[in-house]
This record gives C-alpha cells, sequence and structure tokens, in this order.
C-alpha cells in the first residue's frame, strides 16, 4: 500500500471515527449534561495524548504553551468545540456536519485574510458557491430555518480558526503535545457549558459510562489516525477524505436518530463538498 493510500485510509477512519463519537455524544446527551459529556471526554483525551507526549521524552508544561499561536489555537478549539458539540445536539446531526463541510473553505478565505496568501478569482468563486451551500443548509428567514444551527457556523468559525492557527505553531512543538492540549480545552469548554445551560453534574449509570468511555476511546484514535494521515500522504491528496465524515454522518443520522435530511440540506452539503473539493485541486495546479 502507498503511504498516498495509507493516508486516505486513514483519514477516512478518522472521520468515521468523528461520526460515531458524536453519535455518542447526541445520544448521552439526552440523560447527561452536555458539559459534563465533555469534561469527561477533555480529560481523557488530554491525559492520553499527554501519557504519549511524556513517553516521547516531551515536555507538556513548556514555554510554547505561551506562543500567541498556540494560545489562539487552543481558545479556537474551545469555541469550534462548544459550536459544533450545541449545534449537532441542540439541531440534527446531518445538518451540523453539512455545514462543518465549510470549513476547509473557511480556512482558504482566512488563509487570504490573516496569512497573507494568494487565491485567484477561481477559487474565489469556489468559497462564495461554497457559503451558498451554506445557505441552503442553514436557510435564514425561511420556514425551515433551525435557530440551533447557528451554532455549527460558530464552530466552523472556531475549528477554521484553529487550523489556521496551527500553520504557524513552531515546529518544535509535536503533535502529541498539541493534541493533548487541545483535549485540555475541551474541559474549560464543558464548563461553560454547565454554567450557561445551569445543569448540575449527574452521576452516570453503568451504561452511560459504557457510553462515555466508548465516546472518548473512538474519539481518541480517530485523532490519532487524524494526525498519522497528515503525516503519511501528500496533503493534497490526503485531505479531500476529510468529506467522507458527511457520508459517515449522514448514515448515522438515518439509521440511529431515524433523521431524514432534506432536499435542500442534501444540495447544500452537496455543494459544499464540490466547492471545497475544488479549492483544494486549485490549490495543488497552484504549487
Amino acid at each position: 500500500m502507498s503511504d498516498n493510500l495509507r493516508g486516505a485510509v486513514l483519514m477516512a477512519l478518522a472521520m468515521a471515527g468523528f461520526a460515531l463519537e458524536d453519535m455518542f455524544i447526541k445520544l448521552l446527551a439526552d440523560t447527561l449534561p452536555v458539559g459534563q459529556i465533555l469534561i469527561f471526554l477533555g480529560i481523557g483525551g488530554a491525559v492520553a495524548f499527554g501519557v504519549i507526549a511524556h513517553r516521547k521524552g516531551q515536555q507538556l508544561l513548556s514555554p510554547a504553551l505561551l506562543t500567541p499561536a498556540l494560545l489562539l489555537r487552543n481558545m479556537a478549539e474551545l469555541v469550534g468545540t462548544v459550536g459544533f458539540v450545541l449545534g449537532f445536539v441542540l439541531a440534527s446531526l446531518a445538518t451540523a456536519s453539512a455545514i462543518l463541510q465549510a470549513a476547509p473553505l473557511v480556512v482558504t478565505l482566512g488563509a487570504v485574510l490573516f496569512l497573507g496568501e494568494k487565491v485567484g478569482w477561481r477559487r474565489w468563486t469556489a468559497i462564495g458557491v461554497g457559503f451558498f451551500g451554506v445557505m441552503l443548509i442553514v436557510r435564514p428567514g425561511m420556514a425551515g430555518f433551525e435557530p440551533a444551527s447557528l451554532f455549527a457556523v460558530i464552530g466552523v468559525i472556531g475549528l477554521a480558526g484553529r487550523d489556521l492557527a496551527t500553520r504557524v505553531i513552531p515546529r518544535t512543538v509535536s503533535s502529541y503535545q498539541i493534541s493533548s492540549w487541545a483535549f485540555a480545552m475541551i474541559i474549560p469548554a464543558g464548563v461553560f457549558l454547565m454554567v450557561m445551560m445551569d445543569t448540575p453534574a449527574i452521576m452516570p449509570s453503568a451504561l452511560e459510562t459504557s457510553g462515555l468511555v466508548a465516546a472518548l476511546g473512538v474519539g481518541v484514535l480517530a485523532y490519532y489516525a487524524l494526525v498519522a494521515s497528515m503525516r503519511v500522504g501528500e496533503l493534497s491528496f490526503v485531505t479531500p477524505f476529510r468529506y467522507t465524515r458527511m457520508l459517515f454522518a449522514l448514515i448515522v443520522a438515518i439509521l440511529v436518530f431515524g433523521e431524514r435530511p432534506d432536499t435542500l440540506t442534501l444540495q447544500g452539503a452537496a455543494i459544499i463538498v464540490a466547492a471545497g473539493l475544488f479549492t483544494l485541486w486549485r490549490e495543488t495546479k497552484a504549487t
């Protein structure tokens, strides 16, 4: 198996894992506070990646924590996590996941505005078309408008900011350190949600504990596969396989939650994916 093919398989597995993690969170949110779920996942993920970093001789508490890029990444991670989780818990998983597909387009836009990268008229057109796809899904002012879907839009902005900040983090900071700190930022996100929603902690049952452990397990493995995929294959070849998350999310939404995405949602998702793939293709042609 070539490096590119291995990278693509790892990316697809990562997206399947994230879809399963979202499923567990949405199921658990029926009986447990969302903030409490995030706190558990944050602690577990931070410890897991922290142990890996420690075994590799990498310090978690280092001056790199105070670099502006890493501070910005951590804040964006917090905003993105809160927004996206509220989006698929309060709205539908299919809708929130479809909106999430716009993240690569937002990253491209942010790279132009904040990193000084050059984008031609074709990619500007793709960005505009992609945002039109988002509007088809969100439908502001129309009868099918779900106010909770705006949380997913906030999540996309936060996660795109996270990816942009990652590009300028010093290379001396390892992926395991970044991953551990990323999960650690989910903890204050969970505390924020518990305070905002005024939801006290609940002692989980044995079944709920099993669900939490399963969510943590697939979440950590998915994050690890994501990091590995970006290091194994060529970025331009591997990145488009991020869009498989939409497919996995639709399968989970239909089979587990009985959701039936309407035509506009599916059309919007298709437009976003097509615009994102075109943007990636133009980036490979420009390099």
